[in-house]
């Protein structure tokens, strides 16, 4: 990466953070589902697949972008999974509950609950009727007949606690309402390929979902939405390159909060009907906080930070979801991005585009774009370490930046 402005077009992927919920949702039924944009690079999406394999369930890929999942058996009450865990599981519990009255996951990293606070999610189950225990580095559940409806009221607007209630809901006797849900585009593409498959679902906004118990659920035909942190990924390239790229089939309706900060720190987008053009402008510092939907997720506050970087002035973020989320700022430090944190509080004192190439560390997902972002104002050779994780979430990423004009080498285990 070395600087240049970023020129061209981008076609979106499906999300990541919808997709995997589509594939858990898959062990409700036993008959064929086919989810088409569907991100099958993903590392996150290989590891569900196999996960689904193993239990009793058979994916078939039509191309890159299509994935047919049908049922070879009957699927086992536990899920044995020696390689690298992620969160999901939790939902595959819940599917399982729901469908089997029983299962057993291995936590992601083996984590125990007060750790990771899955306690959320205990609460769900034991409120449907199940018990719930953990054994080792397992967590498990058990009713002895289905899932009993009741009311949930969500202490916290958690996206996967609502998705989870949604799921065991659907095959649970009788009504379950959710109160307090988070309601945010993922959970409304969740909804929408349930209640294909036959699931009676209403949404009250982000008062409550109620959801009517069957007694089946059907395969379908479903399109996974296009890839929301993506789009902002690739629209703060343009802008603090100073470059000219057109993001097709961009989602608008899920972005309009972030579109109104970036647009107001300098931004100069151009909207036509399915995509939009991003001809540069020059960024300027951002005050921002997160926040549930529609507010800004807090995945994006790492691609922000980047943002920052290059705005000459001081950037103010405040991670009110996940506070403390900061670790990826010692890395930025690294390619001279001045940084300090007080509390929840990151202040960026972006240089104007006057970084220097270094070697850093993708600790995560979006710290990964979020250097691999800063590395194309930097002079210089950026080098970042475990870009794995980069592959986690995109879609091709090297492949893409080529496509812009950045100079990128990938090692072997970086994303392609």
């Amino acid at each position: 990466m070395d600087g240049r402005p970023c020129t061209g077009r981008i076609e979106l992927a499906g999300a990541k953070n919808s997709a995997l919920r589509l594939l858990a949702a898959t062990l409700l039924t036993s008959e064929p589902v086919r989810l088409t944009n569907y991100p099958s690079q993903l590392l996150d999406a290989k590891i569900h697949v196999g996960m689904l394999e193993r239990l009793g369930k058979s994916p078939s890929l039509e191309g890159e972008d299509a994935i047919v999942i049908t049922e070879a058996k009957t699927p086992p009450a536990q899920l044995e999974w020696p390689g690298r865990s992620i969160r999901n599981t939790l939902l595959i519990l819940g599917c399982l509950l729901t469908r089997m009255g029983e299962g057993r996951v291995p936590l992601p990293g083996g984590c125990k609950l007060g750790e990771r606070k899955y306690d959320i999610h205990v609460g769900i189950f034991e409120k449907l009727g199940a018990r719930v225990w953990e054994e080792g580095d397992d967590l498990c559940a058990k009713t002895d007949e289905r899932l009993v409806g009741a009311d949930i009221h969500l202490p916290i607007r958690s996206t996967g606690a609502t998705e989870n209630a949604i799921l065991c809901g659907t095959l649970a006797k009788g009504v379950t309402r959710v109160w307090n849900p988070h309601v945010r585009p993922e959970i409304l593409d969740l909804v929408g390929m349930l209640r294909s498959m036959g699931a009676k679902i209403e949404v009250f906004g982000q008062e409550h979902i109620r959801i009517d118990g069957v007694e089946t659920l059907s395969g379908c035909d479903h399109r996974v939405i296009p890839d929301n942190m993506e789009a902002i990924t690739w629209l703060v390239a343009a802008v603090i390159t100073g470059g000219d790229v057109e993001i097709a089939d961009f989602p608008y309706a899920d972005l309009e909060v972030v579109l109104a900060h970036l647009t107001a720190a300098g931004a100069r987008l151009f909207r036509s009907e399915n995509s939009l053009i991003v001809r540069g402008g020059r960024p300027y510092p951002l005050e921002i906080s997160t926040g549930p939907h529609p507010g800004i997720n807090s995945d994006v506050q790492p691609i922000l930070a980047a943002w920052a970087a290059a705005a000459l002035g001081e950037s103010r973020i405040v991670d009110l979801r996940f506070p403390g989320r900061y670790a990826y700022a010692a890395e930025m430090q690294k390619l001279g991005v001045q940084y300090a944190v007080e509390g929840d509080l990151l202040t960026i004192n972006g240089a104007g585009i006057a970084l220097k190439g270094g070697r850093t560390k993708a600790l995560d997902l979006r710290a990964g774009a979020a250097l691999a972002l800063c590395g194309l104002i930097a002079k210089g050779t950026t080098t970042i370490e475990d870009a794995w994780q980069i592959g986690r979430g995109y879609v091709n990423f090297g492949q893409k930046l080529r496509s812009l004009g950045v100079e990128v080498e990938l090692g072997r285990s970086a994303a392609s």
